[in-house]
């Protein structure tokens, strides 16, 4: 897919996974995540996204932590 904002996107993409063709294309990266019932790598502070656990339940319990709720 072309995606115009592809390039400014990059700017703000964390996603360590480097093989990944959908970086940089958040609508395609969205929709694959949700489709696994999962999250972008843009939801995780860096050192999280690093485990590559995208789970909604890593993301609650990451978020849990950070903010000592």
């Amino acid at each position: 897919m072309n995606c115009p904002n592809k390039e400014k996107n990059l700017q703000d993409c964390n996603c360590s996974y480097g093989s990944c063709e959908k970086m940089g294309i958040c609508c395609e990266c969205v929709r694959y995540h949700r489709n696994k019932g999962a999250l972008p790598a843009c939801y995780f502070p860096n050192d999280a996204e690093k485990t590559f656990d995208r789970s909604i339940e890593y993301f609650i319990e990451v978020y849990q932590k950070e903010k000592h709720l």
